[in-house]
């Protein structure tokens, strides 16, 4: 969670958070959240979906095809101008495992990440075949338990989506989305998302700790990056930054 003044977070006057189908909430400027689920066990971040008359921009697929079509289903619904590009946040499956069910958009993530999805996207991915990680690493017990949760259904048009247009450092879009690698110990191609024009920072999980099963002693949230990036990215020109997995924040609740 990202730090705040007090343990009482200002919020917003809506709910960010879900279980099952979900519908967009409007963030800010161009910015809607489609929430992720409050229950740790389902590992479902949310999508952010920055609106464009020339096609909408997606950060973050979802875990699995059905929360993708879900997303699809209320960007119509919201209606949002359909999705052009699709930007990885990192690599982990709770974040591009969606990707397959946006066949038609762009899908933009950092190198270091794209070679790791080159390999995944190798793998036999199934229920037996997350049975067999396990009983290799049980501490992927419940990442695996998350996923089988997650992709119920899914797997038979199931693959994993290598970026499209790779970079490494930094990249900005037309409409002026601008896209920046930030690293970090929960994943060494974690990037931000900025939208200068509706004062939003998209951070998804850059200043987490490690997955559990890569997880340390003494490992927590990584607030060397968070000064950073509020340095960076300073709240007198961000109204809100939003992770990926608890509530977005005002820059009035943070340090």
């Amino acid at each position: 969670m990202f730090p705040s003044r007090s343990s009482g977070i200002r919020r917003p006057g809506r709910s960010w958070h879900t279980r099952g189908v979900g519908e967009l909430r409007h963030l800010a400027g161009r910015v809607w959240i489609y929430p992720y689920d409050p229950d740790p066990a389902r590992v479902q971040g949310c999508v952010a979906v920055i609106a464009d008359d020339e096609g909408s921009v997606l950060v973050d697929a979802g875990n699995s095809p059905t929360m993708a079509r879900r997303v699809r289903d209320a960007v119509a619904a919201a209606g949002l101008p359909a999705p052009r590009r699709l930007i990885y946040t990192h690599h982990h499956w709770d974040h591009v495992w969606g990707a397959c069910a946006w066949p038609e958009v762009e899908i933009i993530g950092h190198r270091a990440g794209a070679a790791v999805l080159r390999a995944e996207a190798g793998r036999p991915w199934s229920e037996a075949y997350l049975r067999e990680l396990v009983t290799a690493n049980p501490r992927l017990s419940a990442s695996c338990t998350a996923r089988a949760r997650a992709m119920a259904g899914d797997w038979d048009d199931f693959t994993v989506v290598v970026p499209h247009t790779e970079f490494d450092d930094t990249l900005t879009l037309p409409g002026g989305v601008e896209i920046r690698h930030v690293g970090g110990g929960h994943a060494e191609d974690s990037t931000v998302v900025a939208v200068p024009d509706s004062g939003v920072l998209l951070l998804g999980d850059c200043f987490y700790p490690p997955p559990l099963h890569l997880r340390q002693p003494g490992d927590g949230l990584d607030l060397a990056l968070i000064q950073r990036l509020l340095g960076d990215y300073p709240p007198d020109r961000y109204a809100w930054y939003a992770e990926s997995h608890d509530d977005p924040k005002p820059s009035s609740a943070l340090i």
